[in-house]
């Protein structure tokens, strides 16, 4: 189920102040994750919905000094964490919404979303605007510590067909929006899909 930005900014203030703490040991994961964009130092890279900032770390190890990481969230609190916890320092954060992006076209050579995919109000959309700020034949990793089964029995729920990150319904999704799906995990312990953006 997508969600509109008030609910989330809503649903994420909320949390915010104890989001860390709750997952403390996905680190190791979001590095992984970062690992497997592929980037080079001095690339330009977003972090779609960052949060708390914890991919924001590992995006400026992978991209150096000479490279530029921007993280952008729609809420507040999320940012003021991130900032709390230091990871300003490895990247600019913004207050935007991913559906419109302060940023230029084809500037980024990856945009990086954690748990991003169900959070937006109109995926199809948003996917395009994640598109237009990426350089053709740029990355862009969807990613989640733990996997789809895992993630709904976390919260009660059963796995349906329905999810916008099952294979099937993300690869048209990707397709219609720029992306071409390079690569799909679901596993226990990882979600990781990669795509690359198509030449317009």
């Amino acid at each position: 189920m997508s969600d509109d930005p008030p609910q989330v900014r809503e649903f994420f203030g909320s949390r915010a102040a104890r989001w860390d703490s709750r997952f403390p040991d996905d680190g190791p994961a979001y590095a992984a994750a970062v690992a497997a964009l592929g980037l080079r130092p001095g690339d330009a890279v977003l972090d779609a919905g960052c949060g708390t900032g914890r991919a924001l770390p590992p995006l400026r190890e992978a991209v150096g000094p000479s490279g530029t990481v921007i993280g952008a969230d729609l809420t507040p609190e999320m940012l003021t964490e991130a900032a709390h916890a230091g990871r300003d320092r490895a990247g600019a954060l913004v207050l935007a919404d991913v559906a419109r992006l302060p940023l230029r076209d084809g500037g980024l050579a990856a945009v990086f979303g954690a748990g991003l995919v169900s959070h937006l109000a109109d995926p199809a959309r948003d996917l395009r605007e994640l598109a237009r700020v990426t350089r053709p034949g740029g990355r862009l990793a969807l990613f989640h510590p733990i996997g789809r089964a895992a993630l709904a029995a976390r919260h009660g729920r059963r796995l349906t067909d329905g999810d916008l990150r099952a294979e099937p319904r993300l690869r048209p999704l990707l397709a219609g929006s720029g992306w071409l799906l390079t690569s799909y995990t679901d596993e226990d312990d990882r979600f990781l899909a990669l795509a690359v953006r198509r030449p317009e």
